[in-house]
């Protein structure tokens, strides 16, 4: 009888997470909550963005009647920008931020970060990514050194490891069965 067994899967999303200017002093507390949450911080820097810098990330929101206090809020002091990654980790970064208005959130998400960490809607504490391709531009944005490939899933991923990864342990596997050490402990 042949036990089935689960193919191991990869699974790996990153998304940009920012902690704001006004909570910067709970960055600690924002972190464990963030680790406690199954995320893994991949990247980590602490910067000040000058409000040109703040236009050209915010882009999208130009034209809109908030823009201008949303660029002079994220240049007014340092940011803690940080690379999350985890299974789906764009929609629970979401989840776990809560809707973008921190007065809204106390009253529909009273655990998410923005209502124990907002105050309005424009100082909601924390930013996120929208979706997997913002969060790649943005990650860009904030970490021009970072290296962003795709993960292999599927069969590209099946591929890859039948092509790199199985030869290489067959190998030192075999090789570690042909020697028989004198002292096994």
């Amino acid at each position: 009888m042949e036990i089935l067994m689960p193919e191991p899967q990869i699974y790996v999303e990153r998304t940009l997470a920012i902690i704001k200017p006004d909570v910067i002093d709970k960055e600690e507390e924002i972190e464990d909550l963030i680790l406690r949450s199954g995320f893994h911080i991949i990247q980590k820097r602490k910067l000040q963005l000058s409000p040109e810098q703040c236009s050209n990330f915010y882009a999208e929101q130009f034209g809109k009647v908030f823009f201008p206090n949303l660029t002079a809020y994220m240049s007014s002091g340092p940011i803690v920008a940080m690379v999350l990654a985890r299974n789906c980790a764009v929609s629970y970064w979401k989840e776990l931020l809560g809707p973008s208005n921190s007065l809204r959130a106390r009253i529909t998400h009273p655990n998410s970060l923005r209502a124990l960490y907002g105050t309005d809607e424009l100082r909601n504490g924390l930013h996120g990514s929208v979706s997997t391709s913002s969060a790649e531009k943005e990650i860009r944005f904030l970490f021009p050194e970072a290296i962003l490939e795709p993960v292999p899933s599927g069969q590209r991923a099946r591929d890859y490891l039948n092509l790199y990864v199985k030869p290489t342990l067959l190998a030192g596997l075999s090789a570690l069965c042909r020697v028989k050490p004198a002292e096994p402990l």
